[in-house]
């Protein structure tokens, strides 16, 4: 390793946390450059054992800042401040008072914490504060945040929408499934941050619609499930367009290994926080394994989804997903699917149906594991077990966010008891242990389960949901009247498309 390279950028961190401690302004101007192109070496000191199924964190050469127990104490612009307010963001959460003062200073960030952990305004606000009073130029972003699926990059969007327009910093969105003209022309019109799926993001590249040389600050959320999903070829080819002295930060539930080439190739010094060991076990969510019999599942999944209140429920395949969607409609369960053969538009009706509580039971595949967050959703049911940790914790993640409490509860036959009992050790969970039949009064204690009315259920698009006319249709010849009637009183099971 070059010894003079890694002093040098010691010394201008340390800089940065001086001018930091100065209360110096850092808002409308670049990140402080730093020697090294994308190919750094990390110069990290010695690491420590790592914990199961994940790399070894590094250790931070240069002391972080101390964390923060009020936003007012950071450094951030007024408008900022003002709309931590209005949103009724009172007090940071630990990883934002943690990683907040460093990022703020223009320091890699290296961030592990649970989902709902408060992942998103870590590194928004960070990125936002750094961002103000610069203008982009068409075609160049000056901020890239990196997210695995589209649901994620649309709950990020939303998050950081209030925030980034007090200071006046337009946001894109570019994801699949979308229309791409519409995105290529939200760059051209000069979005200074971007929100995108690595996919997309390269096809508009290609395309010759975005150029990522004048990005300055570079965050990559849930790093490992972009890696898990192949992603990481397409992720560095991205990152090595991106200004080498930039800042990068890089969050995520886990860190497993699969991570550790973006963190020794890409962050510099990283300040590095984790919120808790285990990434996901927290006192606020209890986590259940309810032992059935193969023959009985069904019906104690239908009582759990008869329950009062919002229920997640995940199954391993888009098929199983639908049929027992349709199973529940016809128990009298308002249900819906999700998966990645449904369309956007419908995904993204599906979810704003389930967050009103026109539907009380999302039926998902993994495509729901991440990047979904609902208020007082209490309970997420694992039909299908998982058959990695990682992906146990993200879909537990969907409950118990923000402080609030929440259940997991797993179902599991007796051939899966000794795969479960593994998963459990390495995501370093003991849950509660219950043999269970459906209409137990222990299965009624644990989940909320009662009986289905049984009277079938249709679910259509509310009124309000229905979208109008639009400029383009004028003038276009209208259905005859008993068409128009056969639409109106055709009903749509489950998703709405």
């Amino acid at each position: 390793m070059n010894r003079t390279r890694t002093n040098d950028r010691s010394a201008r961190a340390r800089k940065g946390s001086a001018d930091a401690g100065r209360g110096g302004s850092r808002f409308g101007s670049q990140a402080q450059p730093r020697s090294g192109g994308p190919a750094r070496s990390g110069g990290y000191g010695r690491r420590p054992a790592a914990v199961q199924g994940e790399f070894a964190l590094p250790r931070t050469i240069t002391p972080a800042l101390p964390a923060v127990e009020a936003f007012a104490d950071l450094d951030m612009p007024e408008q900022l401040l003002a709309e931590l307010g209005k949103q009724g963001v009172t007090a940071p959460f630990p990883i934002q008072g943690a990683t907040l003062p460093n990022s703020l200073a223009g320091r890699d960030v290296l961030g592990r914490g649970r989902t709902g952990s408060g992942k998103t305004l870590a590194f928004g606000l960070a990125l936002l504060a750094r961002t103000a009073g610069q203008r982009a130029e068409p075609r160049q972003p000056l901020g890239l945040i990196l997210v695995p699926t589209r649901e994620l990059a649309q709950q990020v969007t939303d998050a950081l929408t209030p925030y980034a327009r007090s200071v006046r910093l337009r946001l894109a969105t570019v994801v699949g499934g979308m229309p791409i003209g519409r995105q290529a022309g939200a760059l051209r019109g000069g979005a200074e941050v971007v929100v995108a799926t690595p996919g997309r993001l390269k096809d508009l590249i290609d395309r010759g619609d975005c150029r990522l040389d004048q990005v300055a600050v570079t965050v990559l959320d849930e790093a490992d499930q972009m890696a898990d999903m192949g992603f990481m070829p397409q992720v560095t080819a991205l990152l090595d367009q991106v200004r080498p002295e930039g800042q990068r930060m890089l969050f995520s539930a886990t860190l497993d290994r699969n991570v550790d080439l973006l963190v020794r190739r890409y962050l510099s010094d990283p300040v590095v926080h984790s919120v808790d060991p285990s990434a996901g076990a927290v006192t606020t969510m209890e986590h259940h394994v309810l032992h059935v019999h193969g023959a009985d599942k069904h019906a104690a999944t239908t009582e759990i989804a008869a329950r009062d209140g919002r229920v997640i429920m995940f199954l391993d395949t888009k098929h199983a997903v639908d049929r027992l969607t349709q199973d529940l409609l016809n128990s009298g369960v308002r249900a819906a699917a999700l998966h990645g053969g449904k369309s956007q538009p419908q995904r993204t009706r599906t979810l704003a149906q389930f967050k009103t509580g026109h539907v009380t039971v999302l039926v998902a595949t993994n495509v729901a594991a991440r990047g979904i967050h609902v208020d007082s959703l209490d309970l997420v049911v694992n039909v299908d077990p998982p058959t990695d940790h990682k992906d146990y914790l993200h879909r537990g993640g969907r409950t118990a966010r923000a402080g609030e409490s929440g259940s997991v509860v797993t179902l599991v036959t007796p051939g899966q008891r000794r795969g479960m009992v593994r998963l459990m050790s390495d995501a370093g969970i003991r849950p509660q242990t219950t043999q269970i039949r459906s209409g137990d009064e222990a299965l009624s204690r644990i989940t909320g389960a009662q009986a289905p009315s049984g009277i079938p259920v249709v679910i259509t698009a509310p009124v309000v949901d229905r979208p109008k006319r639009s400029a383009s249709s004028r003038g276009r010849r209208r259905p005859s009247s008993t068409a128009r009637r056969a639409l109106v009183r055709r009903p749509v099971l489950g998703v709405v498309a």
